[in-house]
């Protein structure tokens, strides 16, 4: 394996306090971990956040597409690769193996459902083959979107998945390989990790940010809702779950339930963009392609009482810039302090000491 460290794309930075101090893989025995998928956001944070407290302890495995990942711990091959996958985990004595990967592009995955099956379904498949019989504990993360969201949210774990998209569907048959093939993991459903990507475009914030940045509009959903969580949270419950003996799927939503729309006019406002540059409208109006989805929120009671503490900050922290259901609320409410900084700092990071 080659060692150099990443250099394309923003190097996340993490608050060193709150549980992060104690380092629970090290204690419990779960080192050398391989994160799998880190050219996603989750992936690419929690990469980053576990090779800083743990150096020369990480593998972190891109897919070929994404050759300019390269770095320290970085490893380039496609989970398909199952004898390289395998080798790789034996010789470097890995324990904990942690699933980011996969496509979470709706509208590709819906005109190619093909690469959606594969990346999302295949490629799980080929992981689960090259850890059969070894003694590594896994982690596989999955997401909200499994779930329609036409009625009120707050799925709980025992609800069925109806998922309107193909991502959507890829999604529950892998968490379906998962719990046959290895029921001792723990599935994750996370909602929308807010965080930095390595290319600068590819996460929930970026992506807005990037199209108000180059005075482009930015069409978002009135009623498409989610339930954000910090990275810095969702890398912290990651590690805690994979030293807990908890199997099977936990729902790992924030606190605080948010449309599209509502995001988007945080970050407009935050970042000081022109307010007319947002545009709202329901998800009836965003046309087929691809099918949206609604109030996607997951009660996260499960995975709390599990932890024994409240998994996730509210995102965002500060109730300043939370606009509530007043739609023209990014017109009015403007600041002299605002711009990319202000965004790395506040929405990006959590600004109190604990999840």
């Amino acid at each position: 394996m080659e060692t150099k460290l990443i250099t394309s794309g923003p190097v996340p930075v993490f608050d060193p306090t709150g549980i992060s101090r104690e380092k629970l893989l090290a204690n419990s025995g779960q080192l050398p971990v391989m994160v799998c998928g880190i050219a996603g956001v989750s992936g690419f944070n929690l990469f980053h956040w576990l090779s800083q407290r743990y150096p020369g302890k990480v593998i972190g495995q891109r897919p070929d597409r994404n050759w300019r990942m390269e770095g320290q711990g970085v490893w380039g091959s496609d989970l398909s690769a199952v004898d390289d996958v395998r080798r790789l985990i034996e010789e470097n004595g890995i324990r904990t193996v942690i699933h980011c990967g996969g496509s979470c592009a709706l509208k590709a995955c819906e005109c190619d459902p093909e690469m959606a099956q594969l990346l999302n379904v295949t490629h799980v498949g080929c992981l689960l083959d090259a850890i059969e019989g070894l003694d590594v504990r896994l982690v596989h993360l999955s997401i909200d979107l499994v779930f329609s969201g036409d009625g009120n949210g707050g799925y709980v774990e025992t609800d069925n998945p109806d998922p309107v998209t193909v991502y959507g569907a890829t999604m529950v048959q892998a968490e379906s390989l998962v719990a046959t093939r290895r029921p001792d993991a723990c599935v994750l459903r996370i909602s929308l990790p807010m965080g930095v990507s390595y290319n600068g475009h590819a996460g929930a914030v970026d992506w807005i940010q990037a199209r108000f940045a180059k005075n482009r509009p930015a069409t978002l959903y009135f009623d498409e809702v989610r339930a954000p969580t910090y990275v810095d949270c969702l890398n912290e419950v990651i590690e805690e779950v994979a030293v807990r003996n908890m199997s099977g799927i936990y729902h790992a939503g924030g606190p605080r339930c948010l449309s599209l729309f509502q995001i988007a006019q945080i970050v407009n406002r935050i970042g000081g963009y022109d307010p007319n540059l947002l545009i709202g409208c329901p998800r009836i109006d965003a046309g087929p392609m691809p099918p949206r989805a609604g109030n996607v929120t997951m009660n996260s009671d499960k995975l709390k009482t599990a932890l024994g503490r409240e998994p996730f900050a509210v995102w965002p922290d500060d109730e300043e810039f939370v606009p509530g259901n007043d739609r023209e609320w990014h017109f009015r409410q403007r600041d002299a302090d605002c711009g990319e900084d202000l965004i790395r700092s506040r929405l990006y990071r959590r600004t109190r000491a604990s999840c």
